[in-house]
């Protein structure tokens, strides 16, 4: 008869914690709200069935004039509401806000977007399985126009040798047709704030987003610090959401046009180091110029204006207000999702629309 050996008691503890349920990551899905009621009114119920297990979803009011508090106290009494008494902008309104939220991940998501079923398990899964990863955002398809990506990120954002931010199915103002062309997830430049998925100790760690640009372009400049940390962006097209886009700015506005110049001059001078920097801002300050010129003389003075303000704001920057920005702590990592082209010339001069004919050696993992 064969001897039954003893079992030792000092294993018991590992035996019992074996049989434990594996923690569930914590997500804080964060909306930063500013007169939106239409909007919460219209996406956040689907936000709010969203199934995972361990999941809140927080408003942070940027100091809105409409009825919004008072909708989401009376419809919605589950959700944490974070108020302010002024308007922020978006990238002092989430750091504010994300002060007080306490999570593994948060998830950055604009009131304009209809979220589909499912879509965060992907985004979980994606960072749980590469802790390089620290960042990541959802294929974003045009809410009036489902088959098509939206401008506001698309399938994942880029950027060019002279600091031009594009898209995975967006070029310029070319937002290509969704036929599954983008359907691997792959390393990019920029993860779109229209839906950000992110570790929520390396937001901390990056010093949040810059305050100083108020709107446009934070996102960008927060990866753009995020990978020279070491980290890296990922797209996760398994995860896909619906944008409105335009909700706060539209397009076309000139406080957007001023904010979008001025932003990505502070930070093209923030991250870049040496000659590149000098050469890259001084080339485009020649560019930027010939632009306001050629709108001026087709009767746009609004965006004229708005070019050299931008300018001017950048000037009284570099002067006065650096100390009101966040640098980053390292200037030298390899940096994914970067053209060694201008996207400007191989779109409107070569005639290429779409990512895949300019991007012809896409980055997979």
């Amino acid at each position: 008869m064969k001897k039954i050996k003893p079992f030792d008691c000092e294993l018991l503890p590992l035996f019992f914690e074996s049989l434990q349920p594996m923690a569930v990551p914590s997500i804080a899905i964060v909306i930063l709200n500013w007169n939106g009621r239409k909007y919460l009114e219209q996406f956040l119920p689907a936000v709010m069935q969203t199934h995972y297990s361990n999941l809140q979803v927080v408003v942070a009011d940027n100091g809105s004039t409409d009825t919004s508090v008072a909708f989401l106290e009376q419809n919605f009494p589950g959700i944490t509401i974070i108020r302010f008494t002024e308007n922020h902008g978006f990238a002092k309104g989430y750091n504010l806000a994300l002060e007080q939220v306490s999570a593994d991940y948060y998830l950055l998501l604009n009131s304009d977007v209809q979220v589909t079923e499912g879509f965060i398990t992907p985004l979980v899964n994606l960072l749980e399985a590469d802790t390089s990863i620290a960042a990541c955002q959802p294929k974003i398809l045009s809410f009036r126009h489902p088959h098509y990506f939206e401008y506001a990120g698309a399938a994942g954002g880029w950027m060019d040798h002279l600091c031009y931010p594009f898209a995975k199915g967006r070029v310029f103002d070319f937002c290509e047709t969704d036929e599954g062309q983008y359907d691997a997830p792959s390393l990019l430049f920029w993860a779109s704030g229209a839906a950000l998925f992110i570790r929520s100790g390396v937001f901390h760690e990056a010093g949040g987003f810059d305050p100083y640009f108020f709107a446009h372009q934070e996102e960008i400049d927060l990866c753009w610090r995020i990978q020279l940390a070491g980290y890296k962006i990922s797209s996760c097209p398994q995860s896909v959401v619906y944008h409105v886009g335009g909700g706060t700015l539209p397009k076309g506005n000139s406080l957007k046009t001023y904010l979008n110049f001025r932003n990505n001059h502070i930070m093209m001078f923030k991250n870049m180091i040496g000659w590149r920097r000098i050469y890259v801002i001084g080339f485009r300050a020649v560019l930027d110029g010939i632009s306001a010129f050629k709108s001026l003389l087709g009767g746009d003075g609004g965006y004229f204006i708005a070019v050299a303000s931008a300018h001017l704001s950048f000037i009284k920057w570099m002067l006065a207000d650096q100390k009101k920005s966040v640098f980053p702590k390292n200037k030298k990592a390899v940096l994914h999702g970067l053209l060694k082209k201008n996207i400007a010339w191989e779109h409107f001069v070569k005639g290429k629309k779409k990512f895949s004919e300019i991007v012809t050696k896409d980055v997979k993992n």
